[in-house]
C-alpha cells in the first residue's frame, strides 16, 4: 500500500492527507511520521479492544475544526464527556497488539494455509490479490455459482465467523465494487467471503474450516 508516497505527493502539493488505518492497526507495524500523512485513525474494535471508541493522530500543525460543539472537552477539539473505560481499554489493547506484532509472520502462515487447503480441496474459488502485498490476516476468498449470504448462514450455524462486506455494508446485496473493479468474473463476486485471522487463531481451527467449507460451498451451489 503506497500510503508514504501518496503522502509525500500530497505534502509536495499542500494537499492534506488522511489515513484511514482502521485495519492496519494491530496487524502491521503503524508509524504516521514515516507515512507522511497529516491526520492518522484507528478503531478499538479492529485491535481487539472496546467497541465506540477510537483515535485521530493529528501531525503537529495540521488545521483541525471541531465538528461537535458544546463544552469546549479535549481543548476544544471534540465536545462531550470523554469514555474514559473506553479509552483505557483502548490503551491496554493498542499495548498488547504492539507487543503481539512478532505474532505477523505465524498469522500469515496460517492465512496461507487456510487458502492453500482450499485451493486443494474445492474447483472454482479465486483468492484475490494473492500475489499482491496484503494484511497478514485477511483473506478474501471467492466461490464460483454461490450465494456469500447463504455461505455464512451455514458456516454460522457450524460455529464459523466470515463476512462477504464490511459492517458497514452488511446489508447490501449487491456485488462488492472493488471486485468489480479488480475484474473479479461475476460468477464469482456474490460467492465472495472475507476471512478474517489474528493472533488468537489456531491451527485447529484453521483444520475445522478446511474440513466444513467444501460441504457448505457445495451445498450453496446446488440451491444457486
Amino acid at each position: 500500500w503506497p500510503v508514504a508516497e501518496i503522502g509525500a505527493l500530497c505534502r509536495e502539493r499542500s494537499v492534506l492527507c488522511h489515513c484511514d488505518a482502521v485495519q492496519l492497526a494491530g496487524k502491521v507495524p503503524v508509524h504516521p511520521e514515516e507515512l507522511a500523512v497529516d491526520y492518522l485513525s484507528l478503531a478499538g474494535h479492529k485491535l481487539h479492544g472496546p467497541k465506540g471508541v477510537g483515535a485521530l493522530w493529528v501531525r503537529q500543525r495540521a488545521p483541525l475544526t471541531s465538528v461537535i460543539m458544546g463544552s469546549g472537552q479535549e481543548s476544544g477539539r471534540r465536545s462531550g464527556t470523554e469514555n474514559v473505560p473506553g479509552i483505557v481499554g483502548l490503551g491496554a489493547a493498542c499495548e498488547l497488539a504492539g507487543a503481539a506484532l512478532a505474532e505477523e509472520a505465524r498469522v500469515a502462515a496460517l492465512r496461507d494455509r487456510l487458502e492453500a487447503g482450499v485451493l486443494a480441496r474445492m474447483d472454482g474459488v479465486l483468492v484475490n490479490g494473492r500475489a499482491l502485498r496484503r494484511l497478514p490476516n485477511t483473506s478474501s476468498l471467492s466461490f464460483k455459482d454461490c450465494s456469500a449470504a447463504a455461505l455464512i448462514q451455514d458456516l454460522d450455524q457450524r460455529g464459523i465467523a466470515v463476512s462477504a462486506h464490511a459492517a458497514c455494508h452488511s446489508g447490501d446485496a449487491n456485488a462488492s465494487h472493488v471486485l468489480t473493479a479488480m475484474n473479479v468474473p461475476e460468477d464469482y463476486r456474490y460467492g465472495t467471503l472475507r476471512v478474517s485471522l489474528s493472533r488468537f487463531t489456531t491451527e485447529a481451527e484453521i483444520e475445522t474450516s478446511l474440513a466444513v467449507l467444501p460441504e457448505a460451498v457445495a451445498k450453496s451451489r446446488q440451491v444457486m
